[in-house]
């Protein structure tokens, strides 16, 4: 399978430490998760007041359940073009990410919008300057859908919001997501504009990041901030963050090589 896993790990979810190969760190493989700490990671527990979004278990960073701060795990180091590996798997009923491209991260401010892109657009334009002990940190970028198919009433919606997709952008060719409770082996790659999502072995997107990108003005209309970071892209070098989405998710074998 290449992840350096038997069968039997690769389903059931035993722990097992990260390794590289030496033919992986002959071409530029590095682990982005040591499986057993924060390193290169921005540690939850460092922040102030602290947040208890992220957690490590079993060999895995977890998203956890209904914390009070619901906010994105960061990669310390930026990547432009690079190729991805990891491992995922959800609860029944979870959603979670991987977001990269990131052009911006905001605190939302309170305040009662109907629309949760009213919320964003505001919040962007009237910036908090503190960290509350409660809320939500909205992160700007793409998204490498990770979510329970069958569970999850975003996926039921149709494929640009199934595991795999390109969120709200670009939908997988075809569901080869594992059963629930079982790890999904995901791959992602992006050179220039040009973006790969792979899950399970299968080349499910194949796109370009800015021609997708213009699917965004539904969402959120051709004058929000949000959608134009997202066509003009003026980040290029940019951290990856695995999303707390409010439910349980993990992830482990994060491995990345820059192209």
């Amino acid at each position: 399978m290449g992840m350096n896993m038997t069968r039997r790990d690769f389903l059931t979810g035993a722990a097992t430490l990260p390794i590289l190969t030496a033919g992986e760190k002959a071409v530029g493989w590095q682990l982005l998760f040591d499986g057993h700490t924060f390193d290169g990671w921005e540690n939850p527990a460092d922040k102030r007041p602290p947040g208890e979004a992220w957690t490590i278990e079993d060999g895995c960073l977890k998203a956890t359940a209904r914390p009070r701060m619901i906010e994105d795990l960061f990669t310390k180091a930026a990547f432009r073009d690079f190729e991805l590996t990891f491992e995922w798997k959800v609860t029944p009923g979870s959603n979670s990410g991987v977001k990269y491209r990131i052009q911006d991260r905001v605190m939302l401010v309170d305040g009662k919008f109907k629309r949760f892109e009213d919320s964003v657009d505001y919040s962007i334009a009237h910036r908090r300057t503190d960290r509350p002990t409660k809320g939500q940190e909205y992160v700007i970028g793409f998204e490498y859908q990770v979510i329970d198919n069958a569970g999850h009433a975003d996926a039921r919606r149709g494929p640009k919001y199934q595991a795999g997709a390109l969120y709200d952008l670009v939908g997988p060719t075809k569901d080869v997501t594992r059963p629930v409770s079982e790890f999904n082996q995901a791959r992602l790659v992006v050179k220039g504009n040009h973006t790969e999502h792979w899950l399970n072995g299968v080349k499910v997107v194949d796109t370009d990041l800015a021609e997708a990108a213009k699917g965004g003005a539904h969402r959120w209309g051709a004058e929000s901030p949000v959608y134009k970071l997202m066509a003009t892209q003026p980040k290029k070098d940019c951290p990856i963050s695995l999303q707390n989405h409010n439910d349980p998710a993990w992830f482990r074998n994060l491995k990345i090589r820059r192209l």
